[in-house]
């Protein structure tokens, strides 16, 4: 072997990048294999430019609506390669930025597909087919997740397309139909309603966003109604008909019986997959579960010494900030620190608008325990800031131990969730009761005094609600 290591680390995204640059950190002999480019699906195809889209379709729609605030635009329109390659841009820098980060760190970088050969053993082969195998005491696997595909639906980039596709868009389509209701559905669906295209919702399940509270999607639900996207719940597409005309004809089945829709193009985001084949790990005796995902114990090592996984391929929500956390127990255990996870709050968010942000269980989840609760919710259209901000959709909800006062969960539906829940987060960490949640000076006027009012009203307290 040309090379041996002291960790191998085969991905370089959230979870893998930050792995690197923490080994490192750490005086760990460290090289990171990627196959396409440094920063994974998040930083490439994922997260950071879905939130550059995000921002730029609310910037148009904003100004484009914003007459009742007394802004009167003139002809407004949308450069759509403008906006492409200003979302290319951040990526570009960011992904510049996590290879600086790497060499500052010592960790070296090979572009290349790695996979397991043998215990301590990983041939990375490059984009010419030339092949190198290198040593490795430890081994993270850290490669992320792939797009669901339907079989009738296959994703042909154009027409019917992934997030990917979705992210880059040559054109804007008519009618776009957006198969699944979860978090990229109703994200990147708000992205092209907002530019104007029509969009239509299938969701299988009786609602989108089934994982959060029925209140909690209420908001967005409405805000939807006003923005023109049909949901179509309870709903199974069956078949999909390519026409001459380039459209996409649907067939669908729900409470009423058949039906067809005719689309422009079709964004299937149904859900994601463990990138666990073709690595190796047969080489190894590692064998994923029946859904591809490997197990690993709380400092992410699986049952094979010397290997480890982090990320969308072992189990949880498949987060970026959960798979950058893994990555940095997993480098300390190799290291040999003391170091688990044991992380009480992972937020969960989605970026629509109004934005949806919480950590800890459900509402209906602790309810269905044994444990009595002290609830607090408190109206964004009470805030001063939210009203200023014309932005009033939602409320936050702090939920208590009623015996402890334990603070166990924060739900939010609001402009800048994603933002307040760090607060939450910490409460949650930290093992705060409602009373340091509510004894805490909130500034004024901020989005914030939400949290702060929702502790306050779970104790009977509010001041700017009536405690009921």
């Amino acid at each position: 072997m040309a090379e041996s290591y002291d960790v191998v680390i085969i991905g370089s995204g959230p979870g893998g990048y930050v792995c690197g640059i923490r080994c490192g950190q750490l005086g760990l002999k460290a090289l990171v294999v990627e196959k396409e480019a440094l920063g994974g699906v998040c930083l490439n195809v994922g997260c950071i430019p879905s939130k550059a889209l995000i921002h730029a379709s609310k910037l148009f729609h904003k100004a484009r609506n914003g007459a009742h605030m007394g802004i009167v635009a003139g002809e407004m329109s949308v450069d759509l390669d403008g906006m492409i390659g200003w979302k290319a841009g951040i990526v570009g820098k960011l992904t510049k930025g996590v290879g600086t980060l790497l060499k500052a760190n010592k960790t070296k970088v090979r572009m290349g597909t790695g996979k397991l050969v043998g215990p301590g053993r990983v041939a990375i082969t490059d984009s010419a087919g030339e092949t190198v195998e290198v040593g490795a005491k430890h081994v993270v696997l850290a490669t992320g997740s792939s797009p669901i595909q339907i079989p009738s639906l296959a994703f042909d980039g154009e027409t019917i397309v992934d997030s990917t596709g979705a992210l880059a868009p040559s054109s804007l389509p008519g009618h776009l139909a957006v198969i699944g209701g979860g978090v990229i559905g109703m994200e990147l669906g708000e992205v092209y309603a907002r530019l104007g295209c029509k969009v239509t919702v299938i969701e299988a399940l009786d609602r989108v966003l089934a994982v959060f509270d029925k209140d909690v999607v209420r908001p967005l639900q409405m805000k939807h109604r006003k923005l023109g996207i049909e949901h179509k719940v309870s709903t199974k597409v069956v078949g999909a008909d390519r026409l001459d005309e380039g459209q996409v004809k649907l067939r669908y089945e729900d409470g009423k019986g058949a039906g067809e829709l005719v689309v422009d193009r079709v964004l299937v985001a149904v859900g994601r997959r463990p990138n666990t084949a073709g690595l190796g790990l047969e080489t190894v005796g590692l064998q994923p579960d029946a859904r591809g995902f490997i197990a690993v114990d709380a400092q992410r090592k699986t049952t094979v010494d010397g290997v480890w996984a982090i990320g969308d391929i072992v189990a949880g929500p498949m987060l970026a900030h959960k798979a950058s956390k893994e990555a940095e127990v997993c480098a300390e255990a190799i290291a040999g620190k003391a170091s688990a996870m044991d992380v009480a709050a992972i937020p969960n968010v989605v970026y629509t608008d109004p934005e949806i942000a919480t950590v800890g269980p459900s509402l209906a989840e602790l309810k269905a325990g044994d444990r009595k609760l002290k609830i607090g919710k408190f109206p964004f259209g009470a805030l001063g800031r939210a009203m200023s901000a014309d932005a009033t959709e939602g409320f936050a909800r702090v939920v208590g131990d009623a015996e402890t006062g334990e603070v166990l969960a924060v739900h939010i539906v609001g402009a800048e969730a994603s933002e307040l829940v760090a607060e939450a987060g910490l409460a949650l960490e930290m093992s705060a009761d409602l009373e340091d949640v509510a004894l805490t000076v909130h500034a004024h006027p901020t989005m914030a005094e939400s949290l702060m009012e929702a502790a306050k009203a779970a104790l009977g307290e509010a001041i700017h609600a009536v405690n009921r």
